[in-house]
């Protein structure tokens, strides 16, 4: 904000001589942006616009009609659609800056729309009837096109998550779902190419330059759902967890590679995270072994040490990655 709208307000006697010496003293003349605060805002109310919706539709179905619901959630993705179609900038490999401040919110309001059509269609009428996995891929085609074509992260995440559930839906029988039994090898092995898919995708990304600021997002993705897959076996198949913990450490040890490379102070919070849990779990069934009150007390005493070490390890690696 300029100074002289607080020289003005001083003059009109809404702020003392003291307050405009603290402000002048400062430096409050300098402007400052709010652009990420805008945004935020932005985005919540696309957000709470498809959740108004969404509960406006639940309160009001038998008076409304599915017909004219769904003719309304079409004409709003269509309508989205079009608009971002006519406003959008040429494609290129590279980043593309949104044409205006608010197209990016418009493309997500399309978006979530068309998401909503087919559920709707699919829970309502059972449109793809017992193809789950056909009801979960066109909604996840349609979003990695529109996140490439329109050049947009946020969609790019939607996008993955489609991927993510295709994935798990189109291989695991419906029984395994139906039962939430997510301790089956199927869903876990799954998992597992999923999260190796993703980072490998990232990585292809950065190295061909095509979207490469996608690159991030795809490794992130990948590297939760590898990590959870990893512990996932771990807990699930005992006989063979020390197995299964060489492979969590050397994956903990490339994204270890990997934060330094980017000087990623997240990526290596995450990687020592999942580490911490891969490992804790291993000490505790060696220190159980025989089920005695020593490895019990041992136990409380590996966390307390462990949780000291982790705090210093955190500190230390994050003044070295500032510091390359």
């Amino acid at each position: 904000m300029n100074i002289v709208l607080f020289e003005k307000l001083h003059a009109e006697g809404l702020i003392s001589d003291a307050s405009l010496d603290r402000i002048k003293a400062t430096g409050s003349n300098r402007l400052f942006s709010v652009h990420w605060e805008l945004r935020t805002i932005l985005y919540l109310g696309i957000l709470l616009l498809s959740g108004g919706l969404g509960v406006l539709v639940y309160k009001n179905i038998d008076t409304i009609g599915h017909t004219a619901i769904l003719v309304f959630i079409a004409l709003v993705s269509a309508g989205g659609f079009t608009w971002c179609f006519t406003k959008k900038l040429p494609f290129s490999t590279a980043r593309v800056p949104a044409p205006d401040a608010f197209f990016d919110y418009i493309l997500l309001m399309a978006c979530l729309s068309f998401v909503t059509l087919i559920g709707y269609l699919q829970y309502q009428y059972h449109f793809f009837g017992e193809r789950f996995g056909l009801a979960s891929f066109i909604p996840m085609a349609v979003l990695f096109f529109c996140a490439y074509f329109f050049d947009h992260l946020g969609i790019l995440g939607l996008a993955i998550t489609g991927f993510c559930a295709w994935a798990g839906i189109s291989v695991t029988p419906t029984r395994i779902l139906l039962h939430n039994d997510f301790s089956s090898i199927t869903l876990i092995v799954t998992g597992l190419a999923v999260g190796v898919a993703l980072i490998a995708t990232g990585l292809l990304t950065r190295m061909r330059r095509i979207k490469e600021h996608f690159a991030f997002s795809y490794t992130n993705f990948g590297m939760h759902i590898l990590f959870i897959s990893l512990l996932a076996e771990m807990f699930s198949f005992e006989n063979a967890y020390l197995l299964w913990f060489v492979l969590l450490l050397a994956v903990a040890f490339y994204f270890y590679r990997e934060a330094l490379r980017t000087k990623s102070f997240y990526i290596l919070l995450v990687l020592t995270l999942y580490a911490y849990i891969g490992l804790s779990y291993t000490v505790i069934r060696l220190l159980t072994w025989h089920s005695d009150m020593g490895g019990v007390y041992l136990s409380f005493l590996y966390f307390i040490g462990t949780a000291i070490g982790l705090i210093f390890f955190l500190i230390n690696m994050n003044k070295k990655i500032k510091a390359a």
